[in-house]
């Protein structure tokens, strides 16, 4: 869907996020995010009335993709700790991007960010745990991820971890 075919509201929170991810929460005002989605002020006070609407209306809309991320987990082809470790690269997708800003707002000591990043994280160790049936191994797992994402989206992407870590699991028969 084109993004000009996005619903309004959809569209003030895919701008928000950007300008969360791009430039910081400073520069995501009001008449940024207006401006980033080609939405009049007016039309973004509709949808929103305040900048904390938004950060509202962005962690309802992470926490609605994060539960259909982890039933594609519980359910993936390859099984959930493959898909994880697979998913913990950013792929540019929306999903990412909701991540990334949500953890621009809870590094402000946001505690609902927070609270949504710790939902999420939860819902996938829960897959993980049911999957292994092992908690330890579950919860290293879940850190490799962690260490994944964090090494591809600060830029320091070493290109064969995944690969590294699959062999690794592999052997340790987690995989």
């Amino acid at each position: 869907m084109a993004a000009e075919e996005r619903p309004t509201r959809d569209r003030l929170l895919d701008a928000f996020e950007t300008l969360l991810v791009t430039a910081g929460s400073r520069s995501a005002t009001l008449d940024a995010v207006a401006a980033e989605a080609h939405v009049s002020k007016g039309g973004l006070l509709y949808h929103f009335h305040s900048k904390d609407e938004l950060v509202e209306g962005m962690l309802t809309r992470l926490r609605e993709q994060g539960r259909a991320d982890v039933e594609k987990m519980r359910t993936a082809t390859k099984g959930p700790v493959d898909f994880y470790l697979t998913t913990s690269i950013n792929s540019g997708s929306d999903f990412d991007r909701a991540l990334i800003a949500a953890g621009r707002i809870a590094q402000e000591n946001d505690s609902r960010a927070s609270e949504a990043l710790a939902d999420l994280r939860e819902g996938w160790f829960a897959v993980l745990l049911e999957h292994l049936a092992d908690e330890p191994l579950a919860r290293t797992i879940q850190l490799i991820g962690d260490g994944l994402y964090f090494d591809d989206t600060t830029g320091l992407a070493e290109k064969n971890a995944l690969k590294h870590v699959r062999d690794v699991l592999t052997r340790l028969d987690a995989l």
